[in-house]
């Protein structure tokens, strides 16, 4: 029985949206397939996403960037974490391999995590990435004036560049530093259920329009209970109890009638993929936002919203000029067959 070996970054919950159906596509060909997913989310959100059994490891080997909430970035906080993450690289990195010599995978596969890229090449274990980002190219954005950085950012990029390959998602960055880069379509879930079905678990108003607010894994209050309450238009958030009723966030997304969100993966492209109008708050200076803007751009009806009309729920106006255009083609989810094909190329038959 061949054994995958998974680690999915907790930065957010659109790591996952982006592994999981790569994780169910390769189970569809290899229903004997064993699963290790190591994460700092738990198990029961790994769950929600992830079909079949799998052993957890609950633990994170990123932690990406220290987040203020799902907006602001917190720099300084995460120039420490790096400095003292990368204080005995080689030890780390030492310790890394003698987990996964325990363990025992025939393949390692991480979206976005470098560590176990880099231990699983002291293993001699094969290993894949696959995001729409990496953490060299954001560590570099964020503090290429410290004098800190090169080394460390050198040791972050050789451990991408030793990945047999980096399935670069798209939309993405570009990543011109790493020559092992493939690209790849849309990864995103097809929801399991149609609207009807929605509503009547939720018993939400099918003759209603739903309204998504769903920032990701990450704290942003908005005043959601104090917004003007329009006729014909319901606000709901998936933090309450209704995407724990529904099983997960994916079904409420392609049921709702428009989401507002920040510049995330997994929220913009499944929202194109089942069509649903996004309203969007800008991430201040994060860099991968621009590349999945512009691509949202293009495959749904979008528009971007400030801080303080999102916070006096003055929304409507906007949406209804969404609703008045004509919904582009929806692009299709090619990305996970084609991620899926190149785990089961290194795996052993």
């Amino acid at each position: 029985m061949a054994h995958l070996f998974a680690d999915i970054s907790s930065h957010g919950f659109g790591h996952l949206a982006q592994a999981a159906p790569v994780l169910n596509a390769l189970r569809t060909a290899r229903p004997d397939l064993r699963l290790t997913v190591r994460s700092g989310l738990p198990r029961e959100r790994l769950a929600l996403r992830i079909d079949g059994d799998f052993e957890h490891i609950h633990a994170a080997s990123d932690f990406g960037f220290v987040m203020d909430n799902a907006l602001d970035v917190d720099l300084s906080a995460s120039a420490r974490r790096y400095i003292e993450f990368h204080a005995d690289w080689p030890g780390r990195v030492a310790a890394e391999a003698d987990t996964l010599a325990r363990l025992s995978p025939d393949l390692v596969f991480t979206d976005v995590a470098y560590l176990p890229l880099a231990g699983a090449a002291a293993a001699n274990v094969p290993a894949v990435s696959l995001c729409s980002l990496n953490w060299a190219d954001l560590t570099r954005h964020y503090f290429h004036r410290e004098d800190w950085l090169p080394a460390l950012h050198g040791q972050i990029l050789a451990a991408y560049r030793s990945a047999r390959v980096f399935l670069r998602t798209t939309p993405g960055m570009p990543m011109f530093d790493l020559p092992n880069v493939v690209n790849i379509g849309p990864v995103a879930t097809p929801a399991t259920m149609d609207r009807a079905e929605v509503a009547r678990r939720l018993r939400l108003p099918k003759a209603r329009r739903w309204v998504l607010v769903a920032l990701g894994g990450f704290d942003f209050p908005l005043p959601v209970d104090s917004w003007p309450q329009p006729p014909g238009i319901r606000w709901l958030s998936p933090h309450q109890a209704l995407a724990r009723k529904l099983g997960f966030f994916n079904d409420l997304l392609a049921a709702a009638d428009a989401v507002i969100t920040k510049p995330g993966y997994g929220t913009f492209v499944e929202a194109a993929a089942h069509g649903v109008p996004v309203l969007y708050l800008r991430r201040p200076d994060w860099p991968e936002q621009e590349h999945l803007i512009d691509w949202l751009r293009v495959h749904a009806r979008c528009a971007e919203v400030g801080r303080e009309q999102a916070r006096r729920g003055d929304l409507l106006p906007t949406l209804e000029a969404l609703w008045a255009l004509p919904a582009p083609q929806r692009p299709q989810p090619t990305g996970m067959a084609q991620a899926a094909k190149a785990l089961l190329d290194l795996l052993p038959c």
